[in-house]
């Protein structure tokens, strides 16, 4: 086991991230191996519970309500639907579910219970369950842990300071606060960042310190490359190149060494060569299937002969962390509070993100 640090500055991280390509490759792939099996990867089927329509300004995505994007929403599925999903994902060699709503933040009442019901059903399929819903709180938290959920994802998106070039409508303090009351729960955490969204090397390094000076730090942290939808405000952006990647995943492996560095969003952008060397490098997870929420994703067959080419295989479920115990809704010592917590609206402009919302008004 490699020894973990939480008193990481953004001039260390730096250093790391700007070394020559192959000392830092190898430094990474050496840490990776004294942690987890480097010929197995934790594979992931991303489901998107209910799309579109949501009020946040998220310069990326396409999810946003005020954008124009052609994306076809939809109403939050049945339990039964996702029951089959999950199923289908469970049989293509997916350990875990990982169920997305647009949503800002979670809201008590039926919506939220159907969600709890879809937990309890896919941990009782002997799968890994996560879910990203927005901001919750600790109440929340807690009565997903009781249905049965192994992970929460709430990415920090990118750093405190260029956060607020990205998004207005939420403050970089409730990534933080929602991470903390997922905390108070036996969740496990799955937060990271995009890259590749006109940041500076010094905003990577500074989401990175956010990470890992956590403690403890994620048990699953994202390297997403920005996937550039027309409609979004960052629709013109050019696609980073797979070097970034790679030293990203490399640093990040190296900084969070038990960590699970997941390669996201981005992948139909990579060669097989591009991600045999984050492999290399030290991500150990991916989302398969071929799409991610909104965004296409390489088909899971093509993942699984690039596993065979590679000598990887699936990691089973619940290798990490125990597999939650299940309590029924009726039986759950939490019960809905009908809170009503003020989140933050930082209220300031981001000028491209206005001139996407004007330009889809003039489009309607």
């Amino acid at each position: 086991m490699s020894e973990i640090k939480h008193n990481w500055t953004k001039e260390a991280i730096l250093e790391i991230y700007n070394k020559p390509l192959m000392e830092l490759l190898y430094e990474a792939a050496t840490v990776h191996r004294k942690s987890h099996d480097p010929n197995t990867v934790q594979v992931s089927t991303l489901l998107s519970i209910k799309t579109g329509g949501c009020p946040e300004d998220c310069g990326y995505c396409p999810q946003a309500a005020r954008y124009h994007t052609n994306l076809e929403g939809n109403d939050l599925m049945s339990v039964q639907q996702v029951k089959a999903q999950a199923l289908r994902a469970k049989s293509s060699g997916s350990s875990r579910v990982c169920m997305g709503a647009a949503w800002r933040n979670v809201k008590d009442g039926p919506e939220f219970d159907n969600v709890l019901e879809m937990v309890r059903t896919i941990n009782k399929l002997d799968m890994e369950v996560c879910c990203t819903l927005g901001m919750l709180t600790e109440n929340q938290a807690q009565r997903l842990a009781e249905a049965g959920l192994y992970a929460y994802n709430h990415n920090l998106d990118t750093s405190e300071d260029y956060y607020k070039d990205i998004i207005s409508t939420r403050a970089f303090k409730d990534r933080l606060d929602t991470i903390g009351n997922v905390r108070k729960s036996n969740v496990t955490v799955c937060s990271g960042g995009i890259i590749g969204m006109g940041e500076k090397i010094e905003d990577r390094a500074g989401m990175l310190v956010a990470l890992a000076t956590l403690d403890p730090q994620p048990e699953s942290v994202p390297i997403n490359a920005l996937v550039a939808v027309k409609g979004t405000p960052m629709e013109d952006i050019e696609p980073i190149s797979i070097w970034e990647m790679i030293r990203m995943v490399a640093t990040t492996r190296i900084v969070m060494p038990e960590t699970q560095v997941r390669l996201s969003a981005g992948r139909m952008e990579m060669s097989r060569e591009g991600q045999a060397m984050c492999f290399f490098a030290g991500a150990n997870s991916i989302f398969a299937g071929d799409k991610l929420l909104t965004t296409p994703n390489p088909d899971v067959n093509q993942d699984m002969e690039m596993f065979k080419l590679l000598g990887l295989n699936p990691q089973k479920p619940f290798t990490k962390v125990s597999q939650p115990k299940t309590v029924e809704a009726q039986d759950s010592k939490f019960q809905p509070l009908g809170e009503k917590p003020k989140w933050s609206r930082p209220g300031h402009t981001i000028e491209r993100n206005e001139s996407a919302k004007q330009k889809a008004k003039l489009s309607e």
